[in-house]
């Protein structure tokens, strides 16, 4: 199962219980399941005891003669940093969990602990024990979350030690800063990384399924039930269930998600059974979830037991030269998906981009690159190509040059424009909705143009007042872009 130090290869638990008929029994059942063990009837005892064997998982109930579980578990973290250790306690209220978890210990149980729990809770400690974070992961890291700025260095280090642990992570950031790839950072660095990833915008599912969605239902519950529906938090079994902009769920899903998350149980809709899952919860939200919970509007206890631990991710503004370092990848990328020659960054435009205030942060930096891509004639990105950046500082932006192509740069509306928008705003709105009917008259007028030149690319580019790389760039924004066609 493990590598150990024992003759016999069987991973090797700690203990520790003042009650002598539970440490047998906690005993007997581990030994069941492969693991020796060693026990402690107090505090002392268990540090006496820690030294003496190299122990894989070290299990302490929360009430000792000598002290509890907590200050061993923080004892353990500074001594035996690679030792996850599980609290077990018969006072299993939230509060006692939630402080447990926040002193560094793996997880979380309530007593009388089940066989099947036992077994999840030993299978993701000994992962955690005996696989320390590889270079393989480490090299995954780099390439999920690019950076050589000390914020970042700091987040990685945060999570580095967070892997190891199962409790809830809350991650906090701007709009645009990469919630979801910190949580996918997290499960792949974690002891879950064989299990699945499920990550879920809250906001996203209407609120009359979002029971539905997350518990699932039998064939028949309700109208349009015609089969059994397995549901997000059954389908994130064995891994992690990520919950993004989770401030959007409604007070009542509230009430129910924080059962769930407490009791490791779910009752699909129209079941009558529980049915037990071993997850672990991931969540986010660019909202002011603890103003929301001053107003009301967010359930505390739901707050609390999501934010055990809490990640910031810093805005894109904060990290200094790692903004060309993201753009010079982000333009790599971007090259290789357009099948374009490779592109770089001038001097100045470089300097400009350093300057950005980036409301949109990383997904802004990005949204940049690629107007910058499409707008760039050359092999060379000027500041032209980037213009329309918000500035930190107060004083102005550099002077951007007049660009040869700012016909392809959008101006402000004149008065026969205005005009024109104004008797426009008196017919009927579109039912598709604006993006969705745009672009339906852009597609149209780029089928027309090629149709008109015979499918001639640069003849099209040239009558529709555009640059050959912007015409391809739409050309395979609506899949118009194959060979065939």
């Amino acid at each position: 199962m493990t590598q150990t130090n024992q003759p016999n290869g069987r991973p090797l638990a700690l203990i520790v219980d003042d009650e002598e008929d539970l440490r047998l029994l906690m005993q007997m059942t581990l030994s069941r399941l492969g693991v020796d063990c060693v026990t402690a009837e107090n505090v002392q005892d268990a540090k006496q005891q820690l030294k003496q064997h190299q122990f894989q998982l070290c299990l302490t109930d929360l009430n000792l003669p000598d002290g509890n579980g907590i200050e061993l578990v923080q004892y353990i973290n500074q001594q035996y940093s690679q030792l996850p250790v599980a609290v077990i306690s018969a006072y299993g209220n939230m509060d006692v969990a939630i402080s447990a978890l926040k002193a560094g210990a793996f997880d979380f149980v309530s007593k009388p602990i089940q066989q099947l729990q036992l077994k999840n809770l030993l299978e993701q400690a000994l992962k955690s024990s005996i696989n320390p974070i590889s270079d393989l992961d480490l090299q995954i890291e780099n390439q999920m979350l690019l950076g050589n700025s000390e914020t970042i260095q700091n987040l990685k280090r945060t999570l580095h030690k967070l892997s190891r642990s199962q409790a809830p992570v809350y991650i906090s950031g701007e709009s645009g800063t990469g919630k979801e790839v910190v949580a996918r950072l997290i499960h792949q660095l974690s002891n879950r990384n064989e299990g699945p990833f499920i990550p879920v915008n809250c906001g996203a599912i209407p609120q009359e399924l979002m029971e539905s969605e997350f518990f699932g239902h039998k064939k028949g519950s309700f109208t349009g039930a015609q089969q059994d529906k397995i549901g997000l938090f059954q389908a994130a079994n064995g891994g992690t269930l990520f919950l993004d902009e989770i401030a959007d769920l409604p007070l009542a899903m509230q009430v129910k998600l924080l059962r769930a998350i407490q009791e490791k149980k779910i009752r699909p809709i129209g079941s009558d059974q529980e049915i037990s899952v071993d997850i672990r919860i991931l969540s986010a939200t660019h909202k002011d979830i603890e103003q929301m919970v001053q107003e009301g509007k967010f359930r505390q206890d739901l707050f609390f037991r999501i934010h055990v631990i809490d990640v910031k991710i810093p805005p894109l503004r904060e990290r200094g030269d790692d903004i060309i370092l993201l753009a010079e990848h982000f333009l790599q990328q971007i090259c290789q998906d357009w099948q374009l020659d490779t592109m770089q960054l001038s001097s100045k435009a470089k300097e400009y981009l350093l300057q950005g205030y980036y409301d949109g942060n990383v997904r802004e930096l990005r949204n940049v690159m690629e107007r910058a891509v499409t707008l760039c004639e050359s092999n060379t990105i000027q500041i032209e190509h980037i213009q329309g950046l918000r500035c930190q500082n107060p004083a102005p932006c550099p002077t951007q040059p007049a660009s040869s192509h700012a016909e392809n740069i959008p101006q402000a509306p004149q008065h026969d424009e205005l005009d024109i928008l104004a008797q426009s705003s008196k017919t009927a709105l579109p039912k598709e909705g604006l993006e969705e009917y745009l672009a339906n008259i852009e597609k149209r007028l780029l089928i027309q143009a090629l149709d008109s030149t015979h499918w001639n690319r640069t003849l099209a580019a040239k009558k529709l007042g555009m640059s050959f790389r912007s015409l391809r760039y739409r050309l395979k924004k609506f899949e118009l872009d194959s060979d065939e066609e």
